[in-house]
C-alpha cells in the first residue's frame, strides 16, 4: 500500500490541511505585498495632489500680479503728473512775489 494513494483518510486529511496552510500563507504574503504597494501608491498620489494644489494656488495669483502691474503703471503715470504739477508750483513760487496769496486768488 502506498502512502499517498488516498486510501488513508487521516493521511489525506493531514495532506489537505498542509496544502491549505501553505496556500493560505502564500495568499497572505501576496496580499501583504499588494497592500504595501497600494500604500506606496497612495502616498505618492497624496504628494502629487498636494503639489498640484500648490501649483494651482500659485497660478491663481498670476492673474492678480498682472492686475497689480497694470495698477502700478497707472499710479506711476499719476505720480508723474503730480510731480510735474508740484514742480510747476515750485517754479511759480520762486518767481512770484505775491505767493501763496496769488494761488489762493486764482482758485476763487
Amino acid at each position: 500500500m502506498s502512502l499517498i494513494d488516498g486510501s488513508d483518510p487521516i493521511l489525506s486529511w493531514w495532506i489537505a490541511l498542509v496544502v491549505v496552510v501553505v496556500v493560505t500563507a502564500v495568499v497572505f504574503v501576496l496580499l501583504r505585498l499588494i497592500i504595501g504597494t497600494a500604500a506606496q501608491i497612495e502616498a505618492a498620489v497624496a504628494e502629487i495632489w498636494v503639489r498640484g494644489q500648490r501649483v494651482a494656488n500659485n497660478t491663481i495669483h498670476i492673474a492678480n500680479l498682472y492686475r497689480t502691474s497694470d495698477l502700478v503703471g497707472g499710479i506711476l503715470g499719476r505720480a508723474g503728473r503730480i510731480a510735474a504739477s508740484a514742480k510747476g508750483l515750485v517754479d511759480h513760487a520762486k518767481g512770484c512775489p505775491g505767493c501763496p496769496q496769488c494761488l489762493l486768488d486764482r482758485r476763487s
